[in-house]
């Protein structure tokens, strides 16, 4: 009798470290650490279309509009002129418009930058590093991240002119 209840001690143990583990994990990762409202928004490093290596930190105090997004995606090509025209409206009240460009070579981002005519900063995440620490699955997906660096509010799906310009009012004035 003693034989028999061994294997199910060593799986009742096993099963014990096991949620254990999980539950330490999650506590400190965060669960599936995406972002949620409210939280910090989680920094990066990657290449932007000026050569230099940017970081979230970089624009720590101001309001960031981060949108990711693809030339192959066709609601984020629509988008395009209303994030620039809100770029322009914002830039000198401390609003920073951020594009990042999710698995393209840059001379398609180039290229696509030119033929749209935007300006604002574009950074280039080729191996998805910012799309997994941000859980994006659907683009385009909009972060619109506080001065503090907190992630006062996510769009996900194609931004109009109005809807922009609502959210990033609401940055400004706290």
């Amino acid at each position: 009798m003693g034989k028999a209840r061994k294997p199910v001690q060593i799986i009742i143990l096993f099963l014990i470290v096991l949620l254990g583990g999980y539950a330490i994990g999650s506590s400190v990762f965060g669960g599936d650490g995406k972002p949620k409202e409210g939280s910090t928004a989680p920094s990066f490093e990657l290449l932007g279309l000026d050569g230099k290596s940017h970081t979230l930190d970089e624009y720590k105090g101001k309001a960031v509009v981060l949108n990711f997004w693809g030339s192959w995606c066709a609601p984020c090509v629509k988008e395009m002129p209303a994030l620039q025209a809100q770029w322009e409206k914002w830039k000198d009240e401390g609003v920073v418009v951020v594009g990042v460009n999710v698995g393209e070579d840059q001379m398609t981002v180039e290229n696509f930058v030119k033929l749209v005519d935007i300006n604002f900063p574009i950074v280039m995440d080729p191996g998805r590093d910012a799309v997994r620490s941000y859980g994006i699955s659907p683009m385009p997906t909009t972060f619109f991240i506080n001065a503090k660096g907190k992630v006062d509010s996510i769009h996900i799906g194609q931004l109009d002119l109005s809807t922009l310009d609502t959210q990033i009012g609401k940055l400004v004035k706290r």
